[in-house]
């Protein structure tokens, strides 16, 4: 092969090479990429309530002994407010040193004047209508210490999924606006993905005990969120 001839080889290798991007470029499908979104709203069928027993003492044992006492107080009323076994579930349980509190400024080590020991369960209750009531009996039976009140939806699975079909019918209403803007039709959609986890809201309350009045609880609403990313793909519309 002569020089030329070589050189024009060389020529048409790296004219291909060049050429083929742009190739690979007019594959890739036209297409409209956009967001559904969807929120279901649900009364909670569940609620979580956090409560015990603080007690203070001279001595480590009086405190962990008279927390004791005052917790199988509240224990036993919950199993007579027709709670069962398996919805009180221990959560907290600690003994800590009291130390006296000092007004100088002057470092140096503090005493221990006593002991605090504390004590809390959870109680599952699968009918919220309850959740006043049950407060209302454990403070009765002693509890001091009310951490929160947690509202829940137990079927949130199946509300999400729900959420999915809306969310996907949203993404599909946003693209046609698009593309009848844009002149063209949709076509299949290429990609479907979820975006980011979805929202299950946990509705949290806190109070103080209560024992001159019934406990005043407001349950609300749930709402569950769900966002989708679909890609559709277009083409030129029928002239």
């Amino acid at each position: 092969m002569s020089r030329a001839a070589r050189h024009i080889a060389s020529a048409g290798v790296a004219a291909m090479l060049l050429a083929t991007p742009a190739l690979a470029d007019s594959d890739i499908p036209p297409a409209i990429s956009v967001t559904g979104e969807a929120t279901i709203s649900t009364p909670p069928d569940l609620a979580h309530i956090d409560a015990g027993v603080a007690s203070d003492a001279k001595t480590a044992r009086d405190a962990s002994e008279a927390n004791n006492a005052a917790m199988a107080k509240v224990l036993q009323a919950l199993k007579g407010a027709n709670i069962d076994d398996k919805d009180i579930q221990t959560s907290r349980l600690s003994l800590q040193p009291q130390y006296a509190s000092t007004a100088s400024s002057r470092p140096g080590p503090t005493s221990i004047i006593g002991y605090r020991a504390s004590n809390h369960v959870t109680v599952k209750l699968r009918d919220v209508a309850k959740a006043a009531g049950v407060i209302d009996t454990l403070v009765a039976a002693g509890a001091n210490e009310i951490g929160g009140i947690n509202f829940t939806v137990s079927q949130a699975s199946k509300l999400l999924d729900e959420a999915r079909e809306k969310a996907v019918a949203d993404a599909r209403r946003k693209a046609e606006i698009y593309a009848k803007a844009a002149g063209v039709t949709l076509g299949a959609p290429l990609i479907i993905s979820e975006g980011g986890a979805p929202v299950i809201p946990l509705f949290r309350a806190r109070m103080a005990p209560m024992a001159a009045a019934s406990t005043p609880i407001a349950q609300g609403e749930e709402t569950l969120s769900v966002s989708v990313n679909v890609t559709w793909a277009i083409k030129q519309a029928a002239q």
